[in-house]
């Protein structure tokens, strides 16, 4: 076995990040090499700096090809070790316990950072302000960000951004309003703020005066806008959408694949389907999200048996599909009820394609026997599940027995959706009661209209519109 020196190798890993089976090698050769740990022979401190890089090389390219359990992994070994972590071995790692779900796994990092004296590192504060927004944890968000001494501009747009994901959008504008300089970061992150808060008025006005500042959009800034629209009701934002698209023509900005996927989006929900499905040709570089939101297009307008057409030519094109594309696509056999085809789908995303179930996808399968009236066969989908059905699930079956008059199923389920969430919902004491009452059990009735008067649950007021 030839010997690579740690310079030679060091480089090859910086030159195929995201090459899994060269990383894979490389890894390999380290470790045959001896040069991921000190010995007696390079234990000076340029040896100690070269091994950090190395580790830091291998962490950062675990994380980008999806294994970020390894990335973390590597870093245990690097403290069994006794290699020193610097301002640079953080970001990753903090990246990847985000993505693992493990906030236990993000104090432990952070401890860890205060230890090795990396928080003077403006880069590394700011990847913890981001992990513990994602984790609705503000107090430690603010405690962080209060500890740097001179936040920097992008330290600044991740506290926005922390506030926007919490709901706290007066400290959002707050701060973006005392911040001495502001880049289009800034701008889009209090835009896609009001956006997730739903504030989708105040989005478009703030995004009219970061036009009228000369401040120029960037991607995030317009799938953020398209998304909002999208959500909006009636002509205006259907204009607003158009309007938005014609200044991305005009200019000729880039249409790149998540433009061209929130735009695919808003034209669905839109109900303009010619606009999408030109959108979706035009576009030359395509992801398995593309080809969702169009699938999702074609179906909530009604053109399922296209839907699922372009569901077999996503295969053909050697796409993948994720469980996004399955939800979606089961969502179009239960809206043109294709039993047969959709169970097919069910069966074939595990064992074809290695996707396994969760929840939305047992709702979709339940809903798609329900609307073809097969409630046996959705009731016995349900008991054989291998956890217990949410609200979605328990909802779908319960629509279809109130709609089919199975009152005594319709009972047993409302209990359950009951039991689920009983501080919340108004609706299932009421169709509790109402049930009941339809199969003359006035004391029970009585008993539900009791139980949400004792739990202070109001019902929501009817309203109606004149269109």
């Amino acid at each position: 076995m030839p010997y690579y020196s740690p310079e030679c190798l060091l480089q090859l890993l910086q030159c195929f990040p995201k090459h899994q089976n060269k990383v894979q090698q490389i890894h390999s050769l380290l470790i045959i090499n001896g040069h991921l740990f000190l010995s007696k022979t390079n234990h000076h401190f340029n040896s100690k700096w070269k091994i950090t890089l190395l580790y830091n090389a291998l962490i950062r390219a675990h994380l980008s090809f999806g294994q970020t359990h390894n990335s973390l992994i590597l870093f245990t070994q690097m403290l069994f070790h006794q290699t020193q972590p610097n301002s640079h071995t953080f970001p990753s790692l903090v990246k990847a316990a985000s993505l693992c779900s493990l906030p236990c796994m993000g104090k432990a990092l952070h401890a860890q950072a205060y230890k090795r004296g990396t928080m003077y590192d403006p880069f590394v504060p700011t990847s913890f302000v981001s992990f513990y927004a994602d984790y609705g944890e503000l107090s430690y968000v603010r405690k962080v960000f209060d500890e740097m001494s001179e936040p920097c501009i992008v330290g600044c747009n991740a506290m926005i951004d922390a506030y926007c994901k919490n709901g706290d959008m007066g400290s959002a504008i707050s701060l973006f309003e005392r911040m001495s300089e502001r880049d289009v970061v800034s701008w889009t992150s209090v835009v896609n703020g009001f956006r997730i808060n739903q504030q989708f008025h105040e989005g478009i006005r703030f995004f009219k005066k970061m036009i009228s500042c000369s401040v120029k959009p960037n991607e995030a800034t317009y799938v953020s806008l398209f998304s909002l629209c999208s959500t909006l009701n009636g002509w205006g934002a259907l204009y607003l959408g158009k309007e938005i698209h014609g200044h991305v023509v005009r200019n000729e900005i880039e249409l790149t694949v998540f433009m061209g996927t929130s735009l695919i989006d808003f034209y669905g929900k839109c109900g303009l389907l010619n606009a999408a499905t030109n959108v979706f040709n035009q576009m030359t570089v395509k992801k398995i999200c593309t080809w969702n939101a169009m699938i999702s297009a074609l179906s909530t307008n009604g053109q399922v048996k296209e839907a699922l057409d372009l569901f077999q030519n996503l295969e053909k094109e050697g796409f993948t599909p994720n469980c996004v594309t399955f939800v979606t696509i089961l969502a179009a056999c239960a809206r043109g009820k294709f039993v047969e085809y959709g169970l097919k789908v069910f069966q074939s995303m595990s064992a074809d394609f290695g996707v396994v179930p969760v929840m939305e996808h047992y709702g979709c399968i339940v809903d798609l026997l329900c609307k073809a009236g097969l409630l046996r066969e959705a009731t016995m989908f349900v008991k054989n599940m291998p956890f217990e059905p949410d609200a979605s699930v328990l909802g779908a079956l319960f629509g279809a027995y109130t709609i089919h008059g199975i009152s005594e199923l319709e009972n047993d389920v409302q209990k359950r959706l009951l039991c689920m969430q009983p501080q919340q919902h108004s609706e299932p004491y009421i169709n509790l009661s109402n049930i009941n009452a339809n199969m003359q059990k006035w004391d029970h009735a009585a008993g539900f209209r009791r139980m949400m008067l004792h739990a202070s649950i109001q019902k929501i007021p009817a309203v109606s519109v004149i269109v």
